[in-house]
């Protein structure tokens, strides 16, 4: 079966990924596929850092920006987009360039992880959440280790709704989800992946990026969008987004503005530090370190020669 080849550019939030994306699009006549959970949503360009126009630079980019605040949206739903996605643009001749910071959906595209669409019960959710809330996310992973060890062990506590959808799974279908993980890989994955990633070699110089980054998203008027986002009707996954939910304090007179701007600060370089942990433990990465590398684009032009891209 001849492949697919997929340029996909990966890494923490504020490493630079949409524009080496636009640029390889524009050097190797390609198209971009978004893989950012929160991008996905409309009412979020700011906290989302989604590329605006200017910033595309007349590149088609797609799963940007298509959907309501208040619709839930799956990883399965998510993959079968991006999969036709990824045809119709090889189709019309382009190259596929996916770019992001979601693991979980850059890997199950990559990988050609099946997700099951399994029926979610409500009101089991409902009370897993009042669970969790009670107890706290320790106690729940210290529980899901009884009969799922491997799941347990790579979900980072934070991780709250993951941590609900193993339970889930586990109560309506009698799998746990590394059972049905490892069911999911069954096919052959038809993409042929040259994954690049983006970081700083200076742990800190990124951390400046994010502060500097968050500064610049509240001039842009963030904490008018997080306001719209507040009173709206956003689904759980679009309200409690990083760049919303820190500065709904803030909203609800809870805290001072700069108090709620710290905290946003903070989370943000915390899901950074997480994104990296995921990412680093995929050996097909080549990373660029942007603090050491002075021309990103002629790089990755380098690693995709070197990884046998354009034979």
């Amino acid at each position: 079966m001849k492949k697919t080849p997929i340029i996909a550019v990966v890494g923490p939030t504020a490493s630079g990924k949409s524009e080496l994306a636009v640029s390889l699009a524009e050097k190797l006549d390609g198209e971009v596929i978004s893989f950012d959970s929160m991008q996905i949503y409309k009412g979020m360009h700011i906290a989302s850092a989604a590329p605006n126009h200017e910033e595309m630079r007349g590149i088609p980019h797609h799963l940007v920006e298509f959907l309501e605040p208040s619709e839930s949206f799956s990883v399965a739903e998510f993959l079968k987009l991006a999969k036709a996605k990824t045809e119709e643009i090889t189709k019309r001749g382009k190259r596929v360039i996916i770019a992001g910071g979601t693991g979980l959906y850059i890997n199950s595209f990559l990988d050609n992880i099946i997700f099951t669409q399994s029926e979610t019960d409500q009101s089991m959710r409902e009370e897993l959440n009042r669970e969790f809330d009670r107890v706290g996310a320790e106690e729940m992973l210290r529980r899901l280790k009884e009969f799922d060890p491997e799941t347990a062990n790579r979900l980072h506590p934070n991780n709250k709704k993951r941590i609900i959808r193993a339970f889930e799974i586990y109560e309506t279908t009698g799998q746990t989800m590394t059972e049905q993980l490892e069911s999911s890989r069954a096919e052959e994955s038809p993409y042929e992946p040259y994954m690049i990633g983006l970081t700083y070699f200076d742990r800190e110089c990124l951390y400046d990026r994010i502060n500097l980054r968050v500064d610049k998203m509240l001039e842009k008027g963030l904490l008018d969008e997080a306001k719209g986002a507040f009173k709206g009707e956003g689904s759980k996954t679009s309200v409690q987004a990083i760049g919303h939910k820190e500065l709904f304090g803030y909203i609800k007179g809870e805290c001072s503005l700069s108090e709620a701007v710290e905290l946003l600060k903070m989370q943000t370089r915390r899901y950074a530090k997480r994104q990296l942990t995921w990412f680093k433990r995929d050996e097909r990465i080549s990373w660029i370190y942007r603090d050491i590398v002075s021309n990103t684009t002629e790089e990755a032009i380098k690693i995709l020669e070197g990884k046998g891209y354009f034979e």
